[in-house]
């Protein structure tokens, strides 16, 4: 007998110690109780009692963790052979464990439990008494009445080895039962806080708040961007007001345009077009492709194109469908802004055949370089016609009659060279400045007599000089021109 007890002994301790070290957060609720309370208890049948007998004890506990436990329990049981419900001699019965208890659900006011254990059960049927190790297992609940008061009830299998009183020998494992019923006295500890929150229950106005989610002082969840989503739980923190989010509180973007659902106004904007702010596609040119899409984004305005973004032109006379007011052209014709074929002025026939333009009417003031207003309009026919022919290099060379010193005529020529130069580079900007230079020539290439007034007026002239005239050949071949009218 006392090698069975010296054995309970040492499991007790192991469960003890086995028991302190789930110790591992800060405790709440009470840190230990006491349960006084009653109840009854159904002996096996080989200590010769037939029916259920009134129990009495009670249960010592230490909180260990928020759902783990460690409790005392002791009971008393007595079966009078005077009573009915004694079918055999007195029988006393002395039962004390030491138990692991898990609180299943510790924060919330009605808690089932699970309890297991040992310990050694006692029993004197006056004058024989044996002492026997005994395991338990049971299920209960604990009601809680406030923080430090609640209510116990649970069911317990005792099971321990005990011979048939008729035959000593036959030892074997006995299974009993036990129901419990006690209040339980909380002390110590820390205040309750049910929902782990960090803020006890009396002063939490938030109850219930999700495990994880940061709270304010009243224990109310904090959502620093506003999407739903508590901070502590939201994993995307900076979610701009208005975003629809996902449950772990990240933005949605549906069309994955970089603009989140919630703040997309166009939500089904096509994969691979650019958007703005808004969440809507650009479209830069006006063409109804969306820019990202649009492989020419630069159309202009009013021309007509493929799916891809890009001007058609049907006729293909440079002028793009749409704003070709000419939209049948003929092949290989020249043609203007507006798409329709260009006549031909007797300058640039002059050009296109001699490879010159020689002017004789530009006129400036006597012994300056100041271009008379009345030549303008010459040299604006001048400069649309280069303007058609932006691969050539021109030279505007400036001639004057024989009047006056070489020095001076040299002089002057250069000036009004550059002065037409100017005046064309300055009035027509698509002339690319680069490609025409101004040479004087003074009085050194007369085209006729200095000795009449006609010769000299013819000496005084302008040329356009094409110094790339295998260009303006190669153009001339390709070009079907119309009759001037």
């Amino acid at each position: 007998m006392s090698t069975r007890l010296y054995r309970s002994g040492l499991i007790a301790a192991a469960l003890f110690l086995f028991a302190t070290t789930a110790l591992a957060q800060p405790l709440e609720g009470p840190a230990f109780w006491v349960v006084p309370g009653g109840g009854a208890y159904w002996p096996p049948a080989e200590w010769g009692v037939k029916d259920p007998v009134p129990s009495f004890g009670g249960i010592l506990g230490l909180r260990l963790s928020p759902p783990v436990a460690f409790e005392l329990r002791g009971h008393y049981s007595k079966a009078d052979s005077t009573k009915p419900y004694a079918g055999g001699p007195d029988l006393k019965l002395l039962h004390g464990e030491g138990n692991i208890t898990w609180f299943l659900s510790p924060g919330v006011p009605v808690s089932p439990y699970l309890t297991l254990g040992a310990g050694v059960v006692n029993g004197d049927t006056g004058g024989d008494t044996q002492s026997k190790f005994a395991w338990n297992a049971g299920l209960g609940v604990r009601i809680k009445v406030s923080d430090q008061m609640a209510v116990r009830l649970d069911g317990r299998d005792i099971s321990y080895k005990l011979a048939v009183a008729t035959n000593p020998d036959n030892e074997g494992q006995r299974h009993s039962v036990e129901v419990f019923g006690g209040l339980s006295f909380g002390f110590g500890g820390g205040p309750s806080d049910e929902d782990g929150d960090g803020v006890t229950n009396k002063v939490d106005k938030c109850p219930g708040t999700p495990p994880g989610a940061r709270v304010d002082a009243n224990g109310c969840p904090l959502d620093g961007d506003g999407d739903g989503v508590f901070d502590g739980l939201d994993k995307c923190d900076g979610t701009p007001p208005g975003a629809i989010v996902d449950a772990t509180g990240c933005p949605k973007d549906s069309d994955g345009d970089g603009v989140f659902d919630g703040i997309d106004k166009c939500e089904n904007t096509p994969a691979g077009a650019r958007v703005d702010a808004s969440g809507c596609e650009t479209d830069s040119d006006g063409d109804s492709v969306p820019d990202g899409l649009d492989q020419c984004e630069a159309t202009p305005r009013g021309c007509t194109v493929n799916p891809n973004g890009c001007p058609t032109d049907a006729d293909q006379d440079g002028v793009c469908d749409g704003l070709d007011q000419c939209p049948d052209t003929q092949a290989n014709v020249r043609v203007d802004a507006k798409g329709c074929p260009l006549q031909v002025s007797v300058h640039e026939t002059e050009m296109m055949e001699t490879g010159m333009i020689r002017l004789q009417d530009v006129n400036f003031d006597t012994g300056k370089a100041t271009i008379k207003p009345e030549s303008f309009s010459v040299l604006d026919d001048i400069g649309q016609i280069l303007g058609h022919w932006p691969q050539l290099r021109i030279e505007i060379g400036g001639h004057t009659d024989s009047r006056g010193t070489d020095a001076k005529n040299q002089q002057l020529s250069e000036a009004r060279a550059k002065a037409v130069r100017d005046y064309l580079t300055n009035k027509f900007p698509e002339l690319n400045a680069e490609q025409f230079t101004a040479v004087g020539y003074g009085e050194r290439q007369p085209i006729a007599t200095n000795t009449t007034v006609l010769g000299r007026a013819k000496n005084r002239r302008v040329e356009f000089k094409v110094l790339n005239k295998e260009a303006l050949k190669h153009e001339t071949t390709k070009q079907q021109f119309v009759p001037k009218e």
